[in-house]
């Protein structure tokens, strides 16, 4: 468990100006002439504004937490878990309230993980959700599992609903309402996804892709002479759905930023692409997929199979061996590789990493299953998990 929230800080100001990197932290750019290459500086401390030059501009704006309409995200109890100031003061509101009820609004990756933290540490939460199951960006047969696990833990989860509003009195929530029924809420917490922060970039003229993301190439090049993107304000190639997406994760960002990062420097370097790979843990269990699945193959008119297996993450002699389910689609008639899913128990979820690399270097379905990869009965059966259920697939391809 991490002891405290400055304990998340990869990096302080500090470290960036013993490297040589000025940094100004409380300052704002405010708007950007592409013309004269400057940017427009607030200081938030001071309120001053002045005009900053540059050689190249590095966008890197990041992301907004998406607040509903129906949400008035000023009240009292109600908060986002975007930046550690967020967690800082989610924290604060725990400990000032030991008995409070917490009511999480969105049941995707981030949604599941606060509320299975914050069962972990005793706290009684209820998870909404629009969708029929939890972690709906997994396929209805591998999110059902999700909310299985999330229902073990004690979570409750109040599926199908929409939500409508918030009550609150005296500007203080009081509760969480939807079109099915009202939940008492001390603590709200939004963990609805985010959207681009690219109001700036538009504004300069700057083009925007996919969800008003800022739109850039492989060098992570905006299209604007000198002007860069990096990270969860702009866009990236999908080299499954072969055409470019919205996916804002702390992977892509990192390695977008190294590409920009040698652009600006004057030095090349290609980021070549997502997959969409994403893994995180419920309780002892660990969820991980990548590539496409079932809505995905569908809206883009895939003619795809998939192949689904239980196993066991070692042999099932040994002791420590636990479930895992693995799903596993490829493309009819060329074989092509398009994504997998996984949930089991520990072990089972960094086993997406060998499907990663698959889809990335393009491979087939067979290509999948005769990869010499590495057993010993503590750690994987002869056939790993993975190629078991490529087994299964390659005979309907």
């Amino acid at each position: 468990m991490v002891g405290d929230t400055d304990d998340l800080v990869v990096r302080t100001p500090e470290a960036f100006r013993r490297a040589g990197i000025d940094v100004w932290i409380r300052h704002r750019v405010t708007a950007v002439d592409l013309g004269r290459h400057l940017v427009e500086v607030t200081d938030l401390d001071t309120a001053r504004t002045y005009w900053e030059s540059f050689d190249r501009l590095l966008l890197a704006t990041g992301a907004r937490p998406v607040i509903p309409d129906a949400i008035d995200a000023s009240l009292a109890g109600v908060y986002g878990v975007k930046s550690l100031d967020d967690a800082r003061a989610i924290q604060h509101a725990l400990d000032a309230a030991p008995g409070a009820s917490v009511v999480v609004v969105g049941g995707g990756y981030v949604g599941v993980e606060m509320a299975e933290n914050l069962r972990r540490i005793g706290r009684s939460v209820t998870v909404i959700d629009r969708n029929p199951a939890l972690m709906s960006s997994l396929d209805p047969d591998m999110s059902q599992r999700v909310t299985e696990l999330a229902l073990s833990l004690g979570i409750k989860v109040a599926l199908e609903e929409n939500l409508t509003g918030l009550d609150a009195h005296g500007g203080v929530v009081r509760a969480v309402q939807t079109d099915r029924a009202r939940h008492p809420a001390d603590i709200v917490i939004l963990g609805l996804g985010v959207r681009p922060e690219a109001e700036l970039a538009a504004s300069a003229g700057i083009p925007l892709g996919v969800g008003g993301a800022v739109h850039v190439d492989d060098h992570c090049r905006t299209g604007i002479q000198d002007v860069l993107a990096a990270g969860d304000c702009a866009d990236a190639y999908d080299v499954v759905r072969r055409q470019y997406v919205y996916q804002p994760l702390a992977t892509h960002a990192s390695k977008q930023g190294r590409i920009a990062g040698l652009a600006v420097a004057g030095r090349s370097g290609r980021f070549p692409g997502v997959t969409g790979t994403a893994v995180t843990q419920i309780g002892n269990a660990e969820i991980a997929r990548t590539g496409i699945g079932e809505r995905e193959i569908r809206s883009l008119n895939i003619d795809g199979a998939a192949a689904a297996i239980s196993s066991t993450t070692r042999v099932g002699y040994m002791p420590g061996a636990s479930a895992v389910h693995v799903k596993l689609w490829g493309e009819r008639g060329s074989g092509r590789l398009l994504g997998a899913q996984i949930v089991g128990g520990p072990g089972a979820g960094k086993r997406i990493d060998v499907v990663a690399t698959a889809l990335m270097m393009a491979m087939t379905v067979e290509d999948l299953l005769g990869l010499d990869l590495a057993y010993s009965p503590g750690l994987s059966d002869t056939w790993d998990p993975v190629q078991v259920a490529a087994r299964v697939l390659v005979r309907d391809l």
